[in-house]
């Protein structure tokens, strides 16, 4: 039971803070705990799982990926010209989403190609990106898309919105690839000792490259689920969001020095905060204290996720 505890410290944590949020709102206001609600809840973080996803994976090979809220913009508004250019949805996809595995094969090549660091590569990305995104629209967004394509972001299959089962299946798909896969096994030993993995032969500049497309991909996919969700592609789409990634992957009990990582934890993290955004907007508060507070929570829990990773390294060692 103690080896289990461990091992799952970061999802029982989070499993136990989501249980206490969803008790106190349903408390203090009756509009919380409803069906409509949850089920707004879950259509809403649909978007931040997709991207903690192929963060988590970046995060636990001992990167980091500053450019996928550009990322996310800028392939929605190449699928937005060439809708309105009169190409059809799937052309239209098929042209947007090869930007995202383009910026993210662009970070992992320059990255293990020339040694250099991923926070200053993703973060020139995240520049070239938005700027790209405005430069093209003129930083006016792009409206009226057709309906098979708005199907992508508000659609149903049976009583499920799409973006919800699509998130669902991604994080099937990730944790299968994370934890039953060997590209998942070299994702962690990437973090966890690259030089290592490097000495027993394996190709290290493919594997990483591989890994931040793998995001960029992800990041194209909320790009496209966002826009079609809102008949709107705008240039300033995804602004921040790589920071509520990076959250929740490491509140879900990754280490930002790679080597960790776990697909449950991050859902989980998504979920609390998510839970928390909507519980802050039911309860009235304003928009500024909603940010503070939860950048708050998100400082002391990452603080105290950190100390707690390093104490079990410190008692391996």
């Amino acid at each position: 039971m103690k080896h289990f505890i461990e091992k799952y410290f970061s999802q029982l944590l989070l499993t136990a803070v989501l249980l206490i949020l969803v008790i106190v709102l349903s408390c203090k206001t009756p509009y919380f705990f409803t069906w409509a609600n949850c089920y707004n809840i879950l259509d809403q973080t649909s978007i931040d799982i997709i991207l903690a996803l192929g963060m988590a994976f970046v995060i636990s090979s001992g990167g980091i990926d500053l450019s996928i809220g550009s990322t996310m913009a800028f392939s929605g508004i190449v699928m937005a010209f060439a809708m309105k250019a009169g190409i059809p949805v799937w052309g239209s996809l098929a042209m947007g989403l090869p930007v995202g595995i383009l910026v993210g094969a662009c970070n992992g090549l320059l990255i293990t190609g020339l040694n250099l660091s991923p926070l200053v590569i993703t973060l020139g990305f995240m520049s070239i990106g938005r700027g790209m995104a405005l430069i093209l629209t003129k930083s006016s967004p792009i409206f009226g898309f057709p309906n098979t394509f708005k199907f992508l972001g508000s659609g149903h299959i049976g009583p499920i919105n799409f973006p919800i089962l699509l998130a669902a299946i991604l994080v099937v798909i990730s944790w299968v690839l994370l934890n039953m896969t060997k590209w998942g096994y070299y994702a962690l030993a990437l973090g966890g000792n690259d030089e290592a993995v490097r000495r027993a032969g394996v190709s290290v500049w493919q594997y990483r490259t591989s890994i931040y497309i793998f995001c960029g991909l992800l990041a194209a996919i909320a790009g496209m689920i966002t826009i079609a969700r809102l008949n709107s592609a705008d240039p300033l789409a995804g602004w921040m969001v790589e920071t509520d990634a990076i959250a929740a992957v490491v509140l879900g009990g990754a280490s930002l020095n790679g080597g960790k990582g776990s697909i449950a934890g991050t859902v989980l993290a998504c979920l609390v905060l998510g839970t928390l955004d909507n519980g802050l907007i039911l309860l009235a508060i304003p928009s500024y204290y909603q940010k503070l507070l939860c950048g708050i929570v998100i400082i002391l829990a990452l603080v105290f996720t950190e100390l707690r990773n390093r104490k079990e390294s410190i008692s391996v060692s």
